[in-house]
């Protein structure tokens, strides 16, 4: 097909067909059988030609430009038309070039829809694109690229313009879209107005952007809004010149208002909640030759309709609080940025100051509201930290970890909050639940209920993720030695309800030796499930953790491990598993990282759990997990027989009592106590089981107990006199030990010969039971007897039973 252009000389209009960036020349043009590349056609010429392939679409594209003179004749104001017609079906772009004085002002008026502003390199959906060029002298300066369906309505600029229509070559488009008006100096670089008609979300530039800004110039934005509806600027993105005269600001004009202009920094919270249209202006400075710097503003502007609780605020006191801070955010802050087509929610510290994001600090009370449709869409993230500062006054405070009231009662769901819990050196951190109680969320034993709490170490040099837990189960204590991060995080609605029964505190306390200790109080018949910290990627090298699990009185627990070996190889170091039971004599078991983990075993008494890891070889990892269930005590028929056995002993020192009281009713006032510090009571050949030095110590020990004074509760007489109430001794119950069992002694390891020695007698804590023995004076026997009861040595610890038995056969 041929194609002839002729465009008529008043019109100015010159026609270049040239090839497209980056194509090959395999398609060319033929004018009168002469073959080219490119073609020019100026204004009056005609010109008949053709391609010599059937896709030049391909391989070329068009411009048509009109040069329009303002300065030295009138201009053709009105519609801008498309002309010349009988283009080829190119990919096309119209300029007008449009000269004019500086003293008078240009208005580019576009037809429905409008335009929209965008970023440069973005690409319009249809391909079809304004780009607007304001001409002073001899600078340019772009003020923007525009889309087809927007809200810019009218561009106004001082002095020239040039303005382009970028035109696919399948484009329909037969209308520039725009009209050209004259008008008065605007007295500024440009003026771009928007009409903003029901909710809307619009973003505009600076001109140039990402460029600067020109030095000391002024624009003006203009925004028509409903007077029912509210708008709201948020500034996204803008950078700063730097001034040697004047300041870079904005400044609003908004009809109605008492201060007009406001005047704001960049880097302000920008008015939001304003009713009906308004102006923003752009100021630059004089910036500095040297350094100038960028001056550049991307922003938004929302527009609403006011919201039904416009006028409710909410009272949010943190004046008690201290050290905290909270941030109302949309969800998913702050990874995830909304798009600004999104339905966009507010909060609001005041009518006219909102945000998407609002922080709260505490010692403050604040009256916030919010502009949001829908406030399910709203997230609250707080931060709190506790710090020791005081050693001897922290020590004896316990500090509650709960979420405030001032936060629970908004109308926005709780995302998280985290406290961070600092401690100074040689002081750790204790984490207690006294009535909920903590389980540990693992495979087996997961939690469900609408909130948790993760616990990490704080140290960096020391990364230990100890878990999540949640509350309902068995863990009531924690003790961490480094400083702690506690993250409570919420699933659900339902922590409302459950956020009045909070009941986590934390203390600090003196230093332990372990990487952290858990204390397990679990309920009967209960199944526990427990694992190392930082499930799955394994403990640190060379960290010990301990468990203490406490067993009811009837119960006895079953202790048993997930696999049967640790799964780990040493390059440095043993890494082993300590399980004692917490009573006098218990055997310690020690596995090491080669060895088999013990068997499933019943543990009658409170027993220690604790892993210790060594420096594991690439891509082993020590992790492990263990259970404990409990089960009512059995008693033997073995028990019952020596139950019954010891009664029957009893009943029959209750008839020797009777046959010998007579015979003492002569003297009714029996012997009492009588100290004698030269008893030895030491028990030859047993030296080391005294472990407090009791041997030159011997006041606790009673030389002679009368047997009336033991017994005197049947000796009562009929008229009712009774002997001397007397102190009976009676065995220490309490607690044996309260550390965790220590990495394994030589004797247990299987590369050191145990010495009989030690398998006899089993080391004692310093808690053990202080032993009291009784030496009885038989008749007939001075008190002067030092001597000989220095040679007996030992031998004069004899039962006291024993030996009023005797006393009775001999009487």
């Amino acid at each position: 097909a041929s194609f002839t252009i002729s465009p008529r000389t008043a019109d100015n209009i010159t026609v270049m067909i040239k090839l497209r960036p980056g194509v090959s020349p395999s398609c060319q043009i033929r004018v009168k059988n002469v073959i080219k590349s490119e073609l020019k056609i100026k204004p009056g010429e005609n010109v008949t030609f053709t391609f010599t392939c059937s896709t030049p679409e391909k391989h070329f594209i068009m411009e048509i430009q009109k040069n329009i003179d303002c300065v030295s004749g009138p201009c053709p104001f009105g519609d801008v038309h498309l002309y010349p017609p009988g283009l080829p079906r190119l990919n096309r772009t119209f300029i007008w070039d449009v000269k004019a004085s500086t003293k008078a002002g240009l208005e580019l008026k576009f037809s429905a829809p409008w335009l929209r502003q965008i970023e440069p390199g973005e690409m319009c959906p249809d391909f079809v694109s304004y780009n607007i060029n304001s001409c002073i002298d001899m600078a340019t300066v772009n003020i923007g690229t525009f889309c087809r369906n927007g809200s810019v309505s009218r561009v106004k600029l001082l002095g020239g313009v040039v303005m382009s229509l970028h035109l696919p070559w399948d484009s329909p488009l037969t209308t520039s879209g725009f009209n050209i008006a004259n008008r008065a100096s605007i007295k500024r670089l440009c003026i771009i107005e928007s009409i903003l008609k029901g909710e809307s979300s619009i973003t505009l530039m600076s001109p140039n952007y990402p460029l600067g800004f020109p030095e000391d110039e002024l624009m003006t934005w203009q925004f028509v809004v409903p007077s029912n509806m509210r708008a709201s600027v948020f500034f996204h993105n803008y950078s700063l010149s730097n001034c040697e005269r004047k300041e870079e600001r904005v400044e609003y004009y908004i009809p109605g208002s008492l201060s007009n202009p406001e005047v704001f920094k960049l880097s302000d919270s920008q008015p939001a909640n304003i009713a009906g249209s308004f102006n923003l202006s752009l100021q630059g400075c004089d910036q500095d030759v040297q350094n100038p710097g960028i001056l550049r503003l991307l922003f938004q502007v929302v527009v609403q309709h006011p919201q039904i609780d416009e006028n409710v605020t909410h009272l949010v006191d943190l004046s008690k609080e201290w050290n905290m801070t909270v941030t109302i955010h949309f969800e998913g802050w702050p990874r995830h940025i909304p798009l600004m087509s999104e339905p966009i929610c507010l909060i609001c510290k005041d009518p006219r100051t909102c945000d998407r994001v609002l922080t709260l600090v505490s010692g403050t009370v604040y009256e916030i509201s919010f502009l949001c449709k829908d406030l399910s869409h709203l997230r609250i993230t707080a931060e709190k930290g506790i710090s020791c500062v005081d050693l001897r006054w922290c020590q004896r405070k316990i500090y509650s970890l709960s979420v405030p009231k001032a936060i629970t009662q908004l109308p926005i769901r709780l995302h998280k909050f985290i406290w961070k819990l600092l401690a100074p050196d040689l002081v750790n951190i204790e984490i207690t639940s006294p009535s909920l109680k903590l389980q540990q969320h693992v495979p087996e034993q997961r939690c469900n209920t609408s909130y948790s709490y993760s616990i990490a170490s704080a140290t960096p040099e020391t990364e230990l993720n100890v878990g999540i837990f949640c509350p309902g189960g068995s863990i009531e204590k924690i003790q961490m030695r480094n400083n702690i991060t506690i993250s409570l995080k919420t699933f659900s609605k339902g922590f409302l309800n459950e956020s009045n029964h909070q009941d986590l505190k934390m203390s600090f306390v003196p230093h332990i030796k372990d990487e952290c200790t858990f204390t397990v109080s679990p309920d009967a018949k209960a199944k526990v499930y427990l694992q190392t910290p930082n499930w799955p990627y394994g403990l640190p090298p060379y960290v010990s953790i301990s468990w203490y699990i406490l067993v009811p009185s009837k119960q006895v627990a079953r202790l048993g491990f997930s696999k049967d070996r640790m799964g780990i190889a040493c390059e440095t170091g043993r890494a082993y598993v300590n399980i004692k039971e917490e009573t006098l004599g218990a055997e310690e078991t020690v596995c090491r990282e080669d060895e088999l983990l013990p068997e499933p075993r019943n543990m009658y008494h409170n027993f220690w759990v604790n892993v210790s890891n060594c420096k594991p070889v690439d891509k082993t990892q020590l992790t492990l997990q263990f259970w404990v269930t409990f089960a009512d005590k059995q008693i033997d028929l073995g028990v019952i027989l020596a139950v019954v056995a010891g009664a029957g002993v009893l009943a029959a020192i209750g008839l020797t009592v009777c046959c010998v009281k007579k015979k003492r009713k002569k003297n009714q006032n029996p012997m009492v106590g009588v100290y004698n510090p030269n008893v030895n009571t030491q028990v030859p050949g047993k030296q080391g089981l005294f472990t407090k030095g009791r041997k030159n110590n011997e006041s606790h020990v009673y030389a002679v107990i009368d047997d009336a004074m033991v017994y005197g509760h049947l000796l009562k007489e009929s008229n009712g006199s009774v002997a001397p109430e007397v102190d009976v001794y009676r065995p220490f119950d309490g607690p044996i030990g309260s550390v965790p069992p220590s990495p394994p002694p030589l004797y247990f390891r299987k590369d050191v010969k145990r010495s009989s020695k030690a398998e006899e007698l089993p080391p004692l804590t310093d808690t053990d039971h202080d032993t009291y023995t009784f030496a009885h004076q038989k008749s007939g026997q001075s008190e002067d007897n030092g001597d000989t009861n220095e040679k007996n040595n030992g031998d004069m610890s004899v039962s006291l039973l024993e030996n009023k038995e005797q006393d009775g056969l001999v009487e």
